[in-house]
């Protein structure tokens, strides 16, 4: 089987399951619909003039990528550990024989699905954010920007939360290769991205809170959506989503050994 045909195969799998569009779209709804609600409660009245709120309105409008990224976690995690689940793992492996390209193949599928979701998903965050953030202050007369894919910093909060959110699947992917249970590749990943905001709720000291803040792949890789203040951050936008990035590439690199070394 080629390359092509292989893609083709893991697409009708993932597509003909019955949990893949309700998690697309629960992960496209919770972007929404959590980012318009964060967006809806900032207003200027609680800033001493209009013009000196410090709200960054770029990353205000695409906070609900933080909580999307669970549904993304787990169509993530199902694209694999069901077929070991069920064990349609080694009808799989007998039509695939190269292991190498059926794990590649089902990278390619659910990085296209995540990335098309978290598209839709984070373009109409911005979209909503337009319409609401005028009338809670946040204007032309008060100073502010219209939020515009035009300006290179929101550009680069978009379409580096879709990145985020292609960082995540993968991490998320290597994690199952590994562990093969889709119960512990969950809260795995659970641990992994929401592990550090709890903890610097709990930890006083400054030196371990920048640590914490900048190898976690989530606090790190959200920074990619920071616009205002870059140079208060522990780790600058690019480097942090480049944390995220090593930690997926570990993931599944390790991933790819798990499958080839044991047994499927």
């Amino acid at each position: 089987m080629s390359t092509v045909d292989a893609i083709r195969a893991e697409w009708t799998k993932l597509r003909t399951v019955v949990s893949t569009p309700w998690l697309v779209l629960t992960a496209v709804a919770a972007i929404v619909g959590i980012g318009a609600a964060v967006t809806a409660a900032r207003d200027t009245r609680g800033c001493p003039t209009p013009s000196t709120c410090f709200e960054d309105l770029p990353k205000l409008s695409v906070t609900g990528a933080q909580y999307g990224q669970i549904a993304v976690v787990v169509l993530a995690v199902l694209i694999l550990s069901d077929e070991y689940g069920t064990r349609s793992i080694t009808a799989s492996l007998a039509a695939v024989p190269r292991r190498w390209m059926l794990y590649l193949s089902k990278i390619a599928v659910l990085t296209a699905v995540v990335a098309v979701a978290g598209s839709i998903g984070v373009l109409a965050s911005l979209f909503v954010a337009r319409r609401i953030l005028p009338g809670n202050g946040f204007n032309t007369v008060n100073g502010y920007r219209e939020l515009s894919l035009g300006d290179e910093p929101t550009l680069r909060a978009v379409y580096g939360t879709v990145l985020y959110l292609a960082l995540v699947a993968l991490l998320s992917y290597g994690v199952t290769a590994v562990l093969r249970d889709t119960a512990g590749s969950i809260a795995t990943m659970l641990v992994l991205l929401y592990a550090a905001p709890i903890l610097t709720r709990v930890i006083d000291d400054p030196v371990w809170l920048r640590r914490i803040d900048r190898m976690s792949p989530m606090s790190a890789g959200l920074k990619i959506q920071a616009t205002t203040a870059l140079e208060s951050l522990s780790i600058g936008p690019w480097q942090g989503l480049g944390v995220l990035a090593l930690w997926a590439a570990g993931a599944l690199l390790a991933g790819l050994l798990a499958l080839h070394l044991r047994d499927a």
